[in-house]
């Protein structure tokens, strides 16, 4: 039985990078599984209403039922309605783009935004995925809350990014990760250049639930051009401010709550 369940989640997962479907033949190869096990299992996900056969074609794709889940889950949880506020507050004080991730065992999720930028160039990646920890703000802001052994543990398990994948200033070496990290423990937040993506700067604080564990980290994100080193020093007390303020009101989110 566990055997099914991870391969109908490695389905699952795989179909979720290909919004645009997969044939039969393509997904067996990709996920390594036999033909006919890979047509199974595909018969159940449709089954159950996770996937659905396009009928010109073919291919397979995901239903929206798992968006609708997890729709579903944060908005039961609280955890937008407590942190949308603060979230916009910020955005249009800094005018870029502000996100929330949350914790969730060993990996940071980002759940909520707010879209400071009106003109320009407006940097906005996908919801809903599993951050990075050694290439992007968030992870370091929440690396940085750790010891340096436990940090790197952490990182040793999802593998360090490499700089064709994001930015050309991605740490490939622990000597550098821990540059980072300790250059965020100093100031109380981290920043990035050039590290996820090319031309483009982040900054991340994390959020503390009441007992001082981190549930989770808020962050801006913007275009070099506009988000400069000094840009990010300014809104340094406004970002540790509304990292203040969403842990404050976490108690509001069961999800929060939970973790805090």
């Amino acid at each position: 039985m566990s055997a099914i369940l991870e391969r109908s989640f490695k389905v699952l997962e795989h179909l979720a990078g290909h919004p645009e479907g997969r044939a039969l033949s393509a997904l067996s190869t990709e996920l390594e599984m036999p033909l006919s096990a890979t047509h199974r299992l595909l018969s159940e996900l449709i089954r159950c209403g996770y996937v659905r056969q396009d009928q010109s074609h073919g291919d397979y794709m995901l239903t929206i039922k798992l968006v609708s889940l997890g729709l579903s889950f944060l908005s039961n949880s609280g955890i937008v309605d407590v942190a949308q506020p603060l979230l916009d507050r910020l955005a249009a004080e800094s005018g870029e783009l502000v996100r929330l991730a949350v914790v969730d065992g060993d990996e940071l999720t980002f759940v909520a935004k707010a879209q400071g930028a009106t003109r320009g160039l407006r940097y906005d990646p996908d919801m809903g995925l599993s951050v990075n920890l050694s290439c992007s703000s968030a992870g370091h802001a929440w690396l940085s809350t750790m010891t340096d052994e436990q940090a790197l543990q952490l990182v040793a398990r999802q593998g360090f990014g490499q700089p064709e994948d994001f930015g050309p200033k991605a740490p490939t070496t622990v000597k550098a990760l821990l540059t980072y990290l300790r250059a965020a423990r100093k100031r109380g937040f981290a920043m990035i250049s050039e590290v996820f993506a090319p031309a483009m700067t982040a900054m991340a604080a994390p959020v503390r639930g009441g007992n001082g564990a981190v549930i989770g980290v808020i962050t801006i994100a913007g275009p070099l051009v506009r988000l400069t080193e000094e840009r990010m020093l300014e809104l340094g007390p406004a970002l540790l401010a509304t990292a203040e303020d969403v842990a404050h009101a976490s108690g509001a989110s069961a999800l929060f709550k939970r973790r805090a």
